[in-house]
């Protein structure tokens, strides 16, 4: 996986509920696992923006409830600084659903902007988002 530019801070466990932000059916996910995470032996995973998970379908169309997707981190709440010294934050914690392991999304778009950290890791994601920051 490609690094990013910046140095995310850590913003979210396992279990951190966050909204779908494309329009796949999905609306509420609970983030279960972290893949390709870096932490400690015994240190619980962590997740940050521009990362994969693995997410829970909470709420949305009914026959998506239950089942587990891979996803990308969007945006997240939590302030981050970039290397040109800017610290950028957004307002909501969202998620993009994906459809395969090639970082493909499964929706078609994406309502509301996403970090430019997303789009240096997850370019497919970031093409069908309505705007990048």
């Amino acid at each position: 996986m490609k690094p990013v530019s910046a140095k995310p801070t850590r913003a979210f466990n396992l279990g951190a509920n966050m909204i779908a932000s494309d329009n796949s059916g999905a609306k509420i996910v609970r983030i279960v696992s972290v893949k390709r995470g870096k932490t400690k032996k015994t240190r619980q995973g962590y997740a940050k923006v521009a990362d994969q998970v693995k997410v829970s379908i909470r709420k949305g169309i009914p026959d998506m409830k239950g089942k587990v997707f891979d996803a990308v981190i969007i945006r997240q709440k939590r302030p981050w600084r970039r290397l040109t010294g800017e610290r950028i934050a957004f307002e909501d914690n969202a998620v993009a659903i994906l459809k395969d392991d090639k970082g493909n999304p499964k929706g078609t778009q994406i309502k509301g902007p996403v970090a430019r950290e997303v789009q240096e890791r997850w370019p497919s994601v970031a093409k069908i988002a309505s705007i990048v920051v």
